[in-house]
């Protein structure tokens, strides 16, 4: 074990890391219960989508552990799952088996990109303002997503207002609000830090529990785990079948969407997962700026953070084989290497940790969504955080930031916020005379963007 991982060479040893391994597994284990969820939204049966999310999670995990060597573990992305169910299947009307499709071909491209020169053009191409953007703006749009899950906000009167709070799904909602705001944000005695780290799966426990004598959580519709795998075949190579990819490319005239639509699933998994890697993995000397050089510059596998990216790729298009959504590195890792995880055997108690978890199955899925709708709001409340990194006092900045943001939550479709995004930073640069800064891969996917949108008016 010394020998494969380098523990003494990277500072660390067992204990450490089945430490750290544990803290990051409490710290994400929340989206066992909310993919299902999320994906359920979208016609997907919920024991498959829990075996999936589970088996995805430990195999991507593994990858990176096994292969890359990195304490970072990996799980069906939040934001994206949103996007899988409330964008491409309820606004756009695709099946979900015609959007597992569509992230399968994310994951392969995503690989691609990462093993070739490829993945250079694309990371230079979008200027940091709008990968900010695009990430602030999803924070917003799963919060919202959130919000609505539980009828926080209605529409009864044509227009957006505030529930009445004599509902039980909003009292058992708010209560899960209120201990993970709790759990979150009070700094814990030492020893009691957990309290802070699990803070997401203690509020669901929580709400859960309250939900209990509220009629909310019944165990009435709970499935066994011998349940779930009964349903697995449902999802399980369901993109092969005639639903999947035949349906998805039967209609030449979806064409421009579907690849916006796969764009927008690659550019979000992969700017988010770099984005990871960079701020948790730089300040721990898990990976160095050499390790940054050459993901950027060079081919193939020549630094960790190659092999860590090829292993959130490959876990994309596995997850999609089994049935769930873009699966992504956590943020939530950084827990984990904060507790002193520096080499890939943390990831390993992750996958662990997951393997464990099946046999919860008919607990997991009583949870309602009303306790798991706090997890939406929180986490889409600290993908926000984007946001901070871009200069609001230059309009250059703003106006594509601005437009990005708030057409991914009000439009409820994160591709039309990258599209008024590309569109308007495109619009922006041409009346600056700076049309020639402007990467061709944004004038590419902004004229994309403006086909779908004409053909859309011209097909209504």
């Amino acid at each position: 074990m010394e020998k494969f991982f380098k523990l003494k060479e990277n500072g660390t040893n067992v204990s450490t890391e089945i430490l750290a391994g544990i803290t990051t597994f409490f710290a994400m284990a929340y989206i066992i219960a909310v993919n299902p969820s999320v994906l359920g939204d979208a016609g997907m049966p919920w024991g498959a989508v829990f075996l999936a999310t589970i088996i995805a999670s430990i195999i991507g995990t593994l990858i990176m552990g096994l292969f890359a060597n990195v304490p970072y573990a990996l799980a069906p992305g939040m934001g994206l799952n949103a996007f899988f169910t409330f964008t491409v299947v309820k606004a756009s009307h695709f099946t979900w088996q015609e959007a597992m499709a569509m992230v399968f071909v994310c994951g392969v491209i995503n690989v691609i990109i990462t093993v070739t020169s490829l993945r250079k053009l694309i990371i230079k191409s979008i200027p940091p303002m709008l990968q900010h953007a695009i990430g602030g703006g999803i924070g917003l749009f799963i919060a919202y997503v959130g919000l609505l899950d539980v009828n926080v906000i209605n529409f009864k009167s044509g227009k957006p207002a505030l529930s009445t709070m004599n509902d039980h799904n909003i009292q058992v909602f708010l209560i899960g609000l209120l201990v993970a705001i709790v759990l979150l944000v009070v700094k814990f005695p030492r020893g009691w830090e957990w309290l802070n780290k699990g803070a997401l799966v203690i509020a669901i426990f929580v709400a859960a529990l309250v939900g209990i004598p509220f009629g909310i959580t019944t165990m009435q519709h709970s499935m066994n785990l011998g349940q779930a795998f009964s349903q697995l075949p449902q999802t399980f190579g369901a993109i092969f079948t005639s639903k999947g990819f035949p349906s998805l490319f039967s209609d030449m005239h979806r064409l421009p969407f579907v690849l916006i639509t796969i764009f927008a699933f690659s550019l979000s998994d992969t700017f988010d997962t770099i984005g990871t890697f960079i701020g948790t993995g730089r300040r721990a000397g898990i990976f160095s700026q050499e390790d940054e050089e050459l993901m950027e510059n060079g081919n193939g596998f020549q630094s960790k953070m190659d092999k860590a990216l090829v292993a959130d790729s490959v876990a994309t298009f596995i997850g999609a084989i089994f049935g769930t959504s873009n699966t992504t590195t956590y943020v939530e890792s950084a827990a984990g290497i904060g507790a002193g995880g520096r080499t890939g055997l943390t990831s390993v108690v992750v996958a662990i940790g997951f393997a464990l978890s099946a046999v919860f199955a008919p607990v997991i899925s009583a949870v309602p969504s009303a306790a798991t709708a706090p997890v939406l709001v929180l986490v889409g409340c600290m993908m926000m955080s984007s946001f901070a990194e871009i200069n609001w006092a230059d309009l250059t900045d703003t106006i594509p930031a601005f437009f990005t943001g708030v057409f991914m939550a009000f439009s409820y479709n994160i591709s039309y916020g990258i599209a008024a995004g590309f569109i308007t930073y495109c619009v922006v640069k041409l009346c600056k005379k700076e049309g020639k800064q402007v990467n061709v891969i944004i004038w590419v996917v902004a004229a994309l963007f403006i086909i779908d949108l004409a053909l859309q008016a011209a097909f209504a």
